[in-house]
């Protein structure tokens, strides 16, 4: 049985049911880490080229606002997730929150995350809107297909 959980966290509906499916299925005993990655928009939003188009150019600063509300979002539905799973009789020093900037890509990141010493990964089946999903790939196919030495879970 698994000992040091990582639980991909995105704020999706199926991100929650991976912390809902973590609560019934695991020992209270484990630890688990809530784990996010950050899109990384700061170089967007610190952009000054001439080769912007106008219409971007004169959004950025709105853009970049909508990013940093979407950061304090995820920083919310993290403490919530947190609370859900002391309510469901985990130690809450065994409950710990993770918010990274994407680094390498977030399935990577997820991934490097995994190998400092867990033993599974929980994840929801899809974070990503259909489109993205469409151009981008699910993150959780991805993690699922580059995963090595570690067993991942994908809750539906």
């Amino acid at each position: 049985m698994a000992k040091k959980i990582l639980v991909a966290f995105d704020d999706s509906d199926n991100a929650r049911r991976a912390v809902d499916y973590v609560a019934k299925s695991f020992g209270k005993d484990i630890s688990v880490t809530l784990f996010s990655v950050i899109p990384d928009t700061s170089t967007i939003c610190d952009l000054e080229s001439p080769e912007l188009i106008p219409y971007f150019k004169a959004q950025q600063s709105n853009f970049c606002l909508l990013e940093e509300k979407k950061k304090n979002l995820l920083e919310q539905a993290l403490k919530q997730a947190k609370e859900s799973l002391r309510e469901a009789g985990f130690n809450e020093k065994n409950i710990n929150i993770k918010l990274e900037p994407k680094k390498r890509g977030i399935a990577r990141d997820i991934l490097a995350e995994a190998a400092e010493g867990y033993d599974t990964i929980v994840m929801g089946k899809r974070g990503l809107s259909g489109v993205k999903e469409f151009f981008l790939g699910s993150v959780s196919q991805k993690v699922l297909s580059l995963a090595k030495d570690i067993s991942v879970m994908v809750v539906d």
